[in-house]
């Protein structure tokens, strides 16, 4: 058997940048790396072509990162299904695979639907299945490309020995 462990958890919130200076200064979380209008070349929510700006702040608690993240734009998402403007919560957890299509057809073949399915502009796939009937939020699926791999090391390596300075910092 495959073990799926999570490797973030994300919370939808207003904005990434005041969201972060909480997480910081009420859990230790951090630091936070700001991505803010991420380029997404392809989206598609709910098997319709759609489009998506989000921004994300990406900060490490203990052995888990945690994700921050806003929709800039009103249109359909996985976000939007769950929150609406103003309103903040868990969203998602995430997991990192080894074949991001064989467990998008495995989540399929369990009855679940992909809420959004987008592509960055480095060619990286990520999708929001919809768990939320029986998770209470949606799991992120991702391939463990290096790209990612070496990102979310980085985050981690930021937040070894980190003395809680320059909490939010901004990427690109």
């Amino acid at each position: 058997m495959i073990h799926r462990p999570f490797a973030q958890l994300a919370y939808f919130v207003p904005d990434v940048f005041d969201a972060a200076e909480r997480w910081a200064a009420e859990r230790g979380a951090g630091p936070f790396f700001v991505a803010e209008h991420i380029p997404v070349e392809r989206v598609r929510y709910r098997g319709r072509p759609a489009a998506l700006d989000h921004s994300s702040a990406y900060g490490q608690l203990g052995p888990i990162m945690i994700e921050l993240v806003q929709q800039n734009d009103p249109g359909p998402s996985a976000f939007r299904d769950m929150f609406g403007p103003g309103e903040q919560g868990l969203h998602h957890a995430a997991t990192i695979v080894p074949d991001f299509a064989e467990e998008i057809a495995r989540y399929e073949a369990l009855g679940f639907a992909v809420a959004n399915h987008c592509v960055t502009a480095s060619g990286l796939d990520f999708a929001f299945v919809d768990t939320v009937a029986t998770h209470g939020h949606m799991i992120e699926v991702y391939e463990g490309q290096p790209v990612l791999v070496d990102f979310y090391a980085m985050v981690a390596s930021a937040a070894e020995g980190w003395d809680g300075s320059e909490p939010v910092r901004r990427l690109g």
